[in-house]
């Protein structure tokens, strides 16, 4: 009888070992006050939008600056190198959310986010 191993297999099991949650941060969004959770394993962008809250975004990789907002506090982490901002926008605080990862909590200044679950009906439902 060969003996019993722990070792991944092909299929992808993990053996004996739990699967770790990733590490969830709060976010604000200013100035409307709206607040969203944002594992670090995901974008800014998309744990707005699992939250119903619609940051302005286009390319979704970090050159188009659609999505640009000003981090007034917290920590990011981007996902590719260098994103579509200058060295300056940096240092005012300008990021883009479509390629950043919370690493704290954080603030965001981010003035046209719309809430998907707050936005009116169009005047033809409104009868």
């Amino acid at each position: 009888m060969a003996p019993m191993s722990h070792a991944p297999d092909a299929a992808g099991d993990s053996g004996d070992r739990p699967e770790t949650a990733p590490v969830v941060h709060a976010v604000e969004l200013q100035p409307q006050g709206w607040r969203f959770d944002a594992p670090e394993d995901q974008t800014l962008l998309l744990a707005a939008l699992d939250h119903g809250l619609r940051l302005p975004h286009s390319c979704r990789n970090g050159t188009c600056r659609a999505c640009i907002a000003r981090l007034v506090a917290g920590r990011i982490d981007y996902r590719i190198e260098w994103p579509g901002l200058s060295r300056e926008e940096k240092d005012e605080g300008w990021i883009l959310p479509c390629v950043a990862c919370a690493r704290s909590d954080l603030v965001l200044d981010q003035p046209q986010a719309i809430n998907l679950f707050e936005v009116p009906a169009p005047p033809s439902a409104r009868g």
